[in-house]
């Protein structure tokens, strides 16, 4: 009652540094957060609540925690805290403390986003910056630094603004996983921050994915993300929130090889996530953590089960995360102004045997969806942009010994003895040899692969170690044909 007979900090703020807004004013609740920043704290905060008591009261105790507050704690800022503040609230009139929470969240995301790049609070011992996606394992990772000891801050990056990904129930891009990650922050007591990230995304990504299935190749946005967005922005925030240490709930590991940290594989083999990282800058490398290298998924679930964490039974994230309902021909369609063009789908001698409705929604080593009526089962062999035609074959055509990659990324000593080679994530590696071309690197496989992809990368380890990577720039050779 208080909060509703003399509201703190109620009315609007002249030139804030940031504004954050949550609900809608069609549904009756609207809270519009405003601070002021200065100095490391919240010089002043003041609100606008449109609705329900429960959100002006909330709105209330909000300004009255974050006013003065060392941005440390104003991270901290959650419903529960409010909904304490306020006496409990009971379910019924729960939404106010989270509506508020939320604009506040969104207000600080403001005004760090705007500021990536800066330095911003001094550089604390022993702090750690944690990657949470709203996922399980992420949570976990965080924990299980917090139970070490370590000064942990959570940071989540909003990656894409999309409505058709806020409806993919395993889009680790969608507001829910945002949301569940802050409440997983907020139950193991550390600050979390929210960063826009989603320019950077698209530059980096999305225009790489769109200019891939343009040219007829089969890019691979994760590892893409990892090696030029989501980890550099990762750095970007720790430099705000005074960390140097970076953590995330990969299934990989960190070993030494020459002096340098190089990554390596996971204990939960089912699990290892080391060639989605491929790509990673080395000199991040010798910053990052990865908690989970050691555990498998069924012990990081129980332990987020018996931590009462949020994000426990979350789903798994799908594969790319920003494609939304549908996958990707439909995001295409939206996002890169892809039509249906009709072309030709072609044997490997260019006999005509059907049509399609465009190269781009048709990858090597697909089977499915092709469309033409044969005595044996059909695979798509190659698609080519510039005259729109899909060449189809038998599945032992899709096999090859030997590939190119450039750009090649080299981790460690390459050599010329034998490798393991992997060119999917889920794939089996493979093995072979390496034979250096320049800037490029050509790989000489034991046992051909199958369904490799102009734009898919290859991660190439030797005993667990990741040694080099790449994108598989040239058409790979039928492993039956003539040098």
């Amino acid at each position: 009652m208080r909060h509703l007979a003399a509201p703190a900090g109620a009315g609007a703020m002249e030139r804030p540094d940031a504004v954050g807004e949550s609900g809608a004013a069609a549904c009756g609740d609207l809270v519009r957060i405003s601070l002021r920043i200065g100095g490391g704290r919240v010089r002043e905060a003041r609100f606008l609540a449109f609705g329900c008591g429960a959100a002006t009261a909330a709105a209330s105790a909000a300004c009255a925690r974050l006013t003065g507050a060392p941005l440390d704690e104003a991270l901290r800022l959650s419903p529960e805290a409010l909904d304490r503040d306020l006496g409990g609230l009971g379910p019924g009139r729960r939404h106010g403390p989270e509506l508020v929470a939320d604009a506040a969240a969104r207000a600080l995301e403001a005004w760090h986003s705007a500021r990536l790049g800066r330095h911003g609070l001094p550089l604390r011992a022993g702090r750690v910056a944690v990657a949470m996606s709203g996922g399980v394992d992420s949570a976990v990772a965080a924990m299980l630094l917090r139970d070490a000891g370590r000064d942990v801050v959570g940071v989540t990056m909003r990656l894409w603004h999309d409505p058709a990904v806020a409806a993919a129930e395993r889009s680790c891009c969608s507001p829910e996983t945002v949301r569940l990650a802050r409440a997983s922050a907020h139950a193991l007591g550390i600050p979390h921050l929210t960063l826009d990230a989603a320019d950077a995304f698209r530059r980096g990504v999305v225009e790489d994915f769109v200019a891939g299935y343009r040219a007829g190749r089969t890019p691979n946005p994760c590892v893409t993300c990892n090696g030029t967005v989501r980890f550099r922005v990762l750095a970007q925030a720790a430099a705000l929130l005074g960390a140097r240490g970076l953590a995330t709930g990969h299934y990989a590991g960190l070993a030494r090889n020459g002096g340098r940290s190089v990554v390596c594989r996971a204990a939960d083999a089912g699990k290892d996530q080391s060639y989605m990282l491929a790509t990673l800058d080395r000199d991040l490398l010798e910053r990052l953590e990865f908690p989970l290298a050691a555990l498998a998924k069924d012990r990081v679930r129980a332990l987020a089960r018996a931590a009462g964490l949020p994000a426990a039974d979350a789903v798994e994230s799908q594969d790319v995360c920003f494609v939304g309902a549908g996958g990707y021909a439909p995001f295409l369609e939206r996002h890169a102004g892809l039509a249906p063009r009709p072309g030709a789908i072609v044997d490997e001698r260019g006999r005509p045997l059907g049509t399609h409705d465009g190269h781009w929604r048709y990858t090597v080593g697909q089977r499915r969806g092709i469309g033409v009526a044969a005595a044996e089962p059909l695979y798509v062999l190659a698609t080519d942009a510039g005259s729109n035609t899909v060449t189809v074959g038998p599945r032992e055509r899709l096999a090859t010994r030997d590939l190119v990659l450039d750009p090649a990324r080299v981790h460690g000593e390459v050599g010329d003895a034998p490798l393991e080679v992997r060119v999917r994530y889920r794939g089996r590696a493979l093995p072979g040899r390496v034979a250096a071309d320049g800037r490029r690197l050509r790989v000489l496989l034991d046992e051909p692969a199958d369904g490799v992809a102009p734009g898919q990368t290859a991660a190439l380890y030797r005993d667990g170690r990741l040694v080099a990577a790449g994108t598989i720039a040239a058409r790979p050779r039928p492993d039956h044909e003539e040098e």
